[in-house]
């Protein structure tokens, strides 16, 4: 606001100077015919003299005046150094660089589906130990951690297209390195299919602790280590650097769009490596049963590093193209200045001050960010939207496999389908909204609060979709008198020396479901209408009988017992609109944190918006959400060595409870922080306009004195 009067000083000026000319000119209109040189010589003596008069340094404001001509001419072509072909200049554009920076997070959404999903694998095949599982789980987050202040700093002070494309490279690169370990090792154990049938101990064949540890393993998981590192080191310039620039170089009301786009295609790839990979996510045979159930050990190998391949291609051939890009796009000058003309709401002292590349310069510029209050408000609320986010990741396959009773592949299958279309969509529409309506800081943050406090309630109503639940032998009940609950052993299957390792559920006849054939005491099984049928169960005693083909009665059926629940869809819808308002909301906080910064802090602030999602968000969101998830668990995988895994079967009632109320505690703190933010926006204002208005009051009362 307090920058207004500069600028219309400025542009006057130059009008002004302009206009100098254009009179002077004037007289050589008359019809007496003067020499060219007596003509043109005054002329050039007049414009030099009013540039000469316009750069003297008359008033300390005159030096805070905007340089146009500067800007203007750094501006570039688009090439390769002194390599510059007319032909290419069409692509030296802001259009262009988003399609090639949309590619680029395409490629890094579709490593991280791919990533996620391998890690997965590792730990339910690897059996890691607590550090390892942290440092492959958290080594991204730790490394982008370290390095986005630093990008962030130093990075804006010199070619920013050139930051990106060295992203896009290591992005590539650390593709290669998680391709390699499905190329060179085998990952993907080939899994005997086992019947888990209800065989004398002395009858089975048992195989020992050492057996178990996959070759190379070490191999594997610093490869994958190192590509996940790598991928920390490329994200900070991907988000940071390449966001600053697309909206230096857009209007302000177009830059949510833009934005928006890119952040729903980060999505959707996470989603595809999600559907690319989803055959390497391999469920304990908790599947139907059926014949070749097992997937081709071989063709998940191919399907894992074909996808990390594809992904380091798509992200290479951005590469080249990005190095073309100048530090400003023609007509970016234009831009700038008019954005200098729109009312601030930073101070005023904070867009002029100069920071050097020293480290205390650094400092300096950090303290004068850490006294921004909206700042420090939007980036707590990136922090607890990413846990929101990671709550319903960590939170919605294992609610679905236990609320709704269905198997481990179908619920992964559901969770993608839900958060990658919703998370998209959400991101999209909340960018495209905020600028199409062309909405203020203050509107923005009013649809961040909404949006809250949408998605806040549609959690609240998630609570009250609930089935009944399902009698579980061992438990949640006993085995028909005997036995203990907890205990999956009881004396009709003491005799079949069961293991725990491997869940394959299946139904009884007396309606109740048994954790396996071989804890139900199955002794055989058969084909009857394409489907596996289990005989001679000596823990199933009631329950309508089913006699096959051969006359001989179905004791139990592969699969969870079927309660007659109808309730998924009403589930769905809840889940999927909370997921899309929740996320509508990233973009307009992006927005807010760019619009109410200085020129010369913004990169920096998108630096500090990212440590504190980093310490506040996705480090110990997981972890978080994991140790109330298992608070949760009835009954846990125990391995041949007692070495514990994933748990198997959770309390459904203390499970919702906990982590829908962690998500809701996050989508009340957005809100919160919001509503103080804005209480804070509305306080600058009112500041602004009382400084603002202050000189004409003492002017006004200078005249009433002389009267």
């Amino acid at each position: 606001m307090d920058q207004e009067p500069e600028q219309t000083q400025s542009s006057s000026t130059e009008d002004e100077t302009e206009a100098r000319p254009d009179k002077v000119q004037q007289p050589s209109k008359a019809p007496r015919k003067i020499a060219p040189l007596l003509a043109s010589f005054p002329t050039a003596m007049m414009k030099f003299t009013s540039f000469k008069k316009h750069k003297m340094p008359v008033s300390s404001n005159a030096t805070k005046l905007p340089d146009v001509k500067k800007d203007a001419s750094l501006e570039g072509p688009f090439g390769l150094g002194p390599l510059v072909f007319p032909n290419l200049q069409r692509f030296n554009n802001i259009k262009f660089f988003l399609t090639l920076y949309c590619m680029v997070v395409l490629a890094q959404g579709f490593i991280f589906g791919l990533v996620g999903l391998s890690i997965g694998h590792f730990q339910k095949e690897f059996y890691l130990s607590i550090p390892e599982n942290i440092i492959l789980s958290f080594s991204y987050d730790f490394i982008s951690l370290l390095v986005a202040i630093l990008v962030a700093y130093y990075g804006s002070r010199w070619h920013r297209p050139k930051w990106v494309a060295a992203a896009a490279f290591l992005v590539g690169l650390g593709s290669m390195f998680c391709a390699v370990t499905y190329m060179k090792y085998q990952v993907v154990m080939p899994k005997e299919e086992s019947e888990d049938l209800c065989i004398e101990e002395e009858d089975r064949s048992m195989t020992e602790c050492g057996k178990n540890v996959a070759p190379h393993r070490s191999e594997i998981l610093s490869l994958f280590i190192l590509g996940q590192c790598l991928q920390g080191l490329a994200g900070m310039p991907i988000y940071i650097l390449g966001v600053t620039y697309i909206y230096d170089h857009t209007t302000t009301h177009s830059a949510g769009t833009y934005l928006g786009i890119s952040e729903a295609l980060q999505v959707l790839g996470y989603g595809l490596g999600y559907i690319v990979g989803s055959p390497n996510l391999k469920p304990p045979n908790n599947q139907a049963l059926k014949d070749g159930v097992g997937y081709n050990f071989l063709w998940e190998q191919v399907n894992c590093w074909a996808g990390f391949l594809a992904a380091t291609l798509l992200a290479w051939f951005a590469f080249l193209p990005l190095l073309c890009f100048p530090t400003n796009l023609p007509g970016s000058h234009k831009l700038r200045h008019r954005k200098r003309k729109e009312p601030v709401i930073f101070d005023k002292r904070l867009k002029h001050k100069k920071f050097g590349p020293h480290l205390k310069d650094l400092l300096s510029a950090l303290q004068c960010l850490s006294k921004c209050p909206l700042l420090i408000c939007h980036a707590m609320c990136k922090a607890t939207e990413s846990l929101s986010n990671i709550g319903a990741t960590e939170f919605l396959p294992k609610y679905l496999e236990n609320q709704f009773l269905l198997t481990p592949s179908l619920a992964t299958l559901l969770t993608g389908i839900i958060l990658v279309p919703g998370g998209a969509i959400g991101n999209f529409l909340g960018g495209f909204i905020v600028s199409k309506l062309k909405m203020s800081c203050k509107s923005q943050m009013r649809f961040v609060m909404v949006t809250s406090i949408i998605s806040l309630l549609l959690f609240i109503l998630i609570v009250f979709v609930e089935c009944e639940a399902v009698h579980f032998a061992g438990i949640s009940e006993d085995y028909d008198g005997s036995g203990n609950l907890g205990n999956l052993t009881a004396p009709c299957n003491n005799h079949c020396g069961c293991e725990s390792s491997d869940y394959a559920s299946v139904c009884g006849r007396d309606d109740t479901e048994y954790f396996s054939p071989c804890f139900a005491g199955c002794t055989s099984r058969k084909i009857f209408n394409n489907e596996k049928t289990y005989y001679n169960c000596s823990c199933i005693k009631e329950g309508l009988t089913t006699a096959d083909f051969e006359g001989d009665f179905v004791d139990a059926f592969p699969g969870k017992c079927n309660t007659k629940c109808f309730k998924l869809p009403l589930f769905f819808a809840f889940f999927f609109s909370s997921i899309a308002f929740s996320s509508s909301a990233t973009i307009p906080i992006i927005l807010i944190i760019l619009r109410t910064l200085p020129p010369n802090l913004k990169s920096l602030g998108m630096g500090v918006t990212y440590t504190t999602l980093r310490l506040f968000g996705s480090i110990p969101g997981p972890i978080l959400f994991r140790l109330t998830a298992n608070n949760s668990c009835i009954y846990w995988d125990v391995n041949k060595c007692g070495i514990r895994g994933r748990c198997w079967i959770y309390n459904k009632s203390r499970m919702v409870y906990i982590l829908l109320g962690l998500c809701s505690a996050c989508k009340l703190s957005t809100t919160l922080l919001v509503f103080s933010a804005l209480r804070k926006y509305d306080f600058m204002i009112a500041e602004s306009s009382e400084n603002l208005n202050l000189p004409e009051k003492k002017a006004k009362e200078t005249k009433k004195g002389k009267k």
